[in-house]
């Protein structure tokens, strides 16, 4: 029996290319829903750890760009202690806005799409709804980077990723020795992207 190759689902982030859109995921794409299925179900803390280490690489391949620009950086690091309870929001808003501001700044689109992806996952820590922009931004700054004819494998192991990495970050989330600000502590709290999931499926 000959197996079929499974496809990632790229029909609707063709038609955004096509259309010159800036950002070509969105929480309709085919691809992702299995993901945020998964986001829906987690505590924040699990999204925020886990929105944190997806930003490594953004992180880090601005910083190969950009080695004199520590925005980037700055702004997980400030986010990092907000997640903590060491500083409140608006210390890391600022550091936020700086890290959205750097998207203006740099010399190609991907680039500007992995400022945005930094940007989204720092906010995680506001509400899990911007988690998933962290995806939004890093998966279309692969397609800026690799064009819409040759990037389905590099999406579809990033998505892959994605969802590992939120399974292990979910396994591991309350054994870990760290410390978390009272507000992310509260599991009573409701999943913000539950919300918006639960609003999606009651449109006709």
């Amino acid at each position: 029996m000959v197996l079929l190759e499974r496809r990632v689902d790229l029909d609707d982030v063709r038609e955004k290319y096509r259309r010159k859109n800036q950002l070509l995921f969105s929480r309709e794409s085919a691809c992702l829903q299995d993901l945020i299925r998964l986001i829906c179900l987690q505590k924040h803390r699990t999204i925020v750890l886990w929105a944190f280490t997806c930003a490594e690489n953004p992180v880090a391949l601005l910083k190969r760009a950009y080695p004199d620009d520590t925005r980037p950086e700055e702004a997980v690091r400030v986010c990092r202690m907000w997640a903590e309870g060491c500083v409140k929001m608006p210390e890391a808003r600022k550091a936020i806005l700086q890290v959205h501001a750097m998207a203006r700044e740099v010399e190609t689109p991907r680039d500007c799409a992995l400022c945005h992806a930094v940007g989204q996952a720092c906010s995680a820590v506001h509400t899990e709804a911007h988690a998933v922009g962290l995806v939004f931004y890093e998966l279309t700054a692969i397609v800026r980077e690799l064009g819409i004819d040759a990037c389905e494998q590099a999406v579809d192991e990033k998505i892959n990723y994605y969802i590992s990495t939120l399974k292990d970050c979910q396994a591991e989330i309350d054994f870990q020795n760290r410390s978390w600000a009272a507000f992310l502590l509260d599991d009573s709290r409701v999943n913000k992207e539950l919300l918006l999931w639960q609003k999606r499926s009651k449109l006709p």
